[in-house]
């Protein structure tokens, strides 16, 4: 049973329910139950297709992380919005490739960080080198390599090293 219990992570779980019971657009103690059990089933059906499963260590980090990301975004936005609309005045606009060393190796937080940097305009994640330690960027104003470098470093992949290593 202990086994059992490991196996079926709590939050999940608790999700799956709550789409259950919020699709089923009921709330009655058999639609619960129903829930429960087919969140339980699922989520041990899909274990076996998950080789590596995440360890979580600060996630009170993740918060922050999320607050910032949110913050790029928005000035992700602007920015791109301002090469758009040629408002970036007598400004060279170079665009360009850039690879970035990486320390974080979870395929978790790896994961993680190619949504942050697909998810904020002016970049997209061009690749990823067979061993795993760098990261190809595509950056859309590329003005300063070393600072752009720095940024992911500091602002994502050091946040992401504390959550899943």
């Amino acid at each position: 049973m202990r086994n059992l219990v490991r196996r079926v992570p709590p939050l999940l779980t608790i999700l799956l329910l709550a789409i259950w019971l919020t699709v089923s657009g009921e709330l009655s103690v058999g639609q619960i139950a129903f829930g429960a059990v087919l969140s339980v089933l699922l989520v041990l059906g899909i274990a076996q297709l998950r080789p590596v499963r995440p360890r979580l260590h600060r996630l009170y980090l993740a918060l922050p992380l999320a607050a910032t990301v949110l913050v790029d975004i928005l000035r992700s936005n602007l920015g791109v919005a301002r090469i758009v609309l040629g408002l970036v005045r007598e400004r060279q606009v170079r665009s360009g490739f850039l690879e970035i060393p990486l320390e974080l190796t979870d395929p978790h937080g790896l994961i993680i960080l190619a949504v942050i940097v697909t998810s904020t305009p002016g970049t997209a994640w061009a690749g990823m080198s067979p061993d795993g330690r760098t990261l190809t960027l595509h950056v859309l104003d590329l003005q300063d390599e070393q600072a752009t470098i720095r940024l992911i470093k500091q602002r994502y992949e050091q946040p992401l090293r504390r959550i899943f290593e």
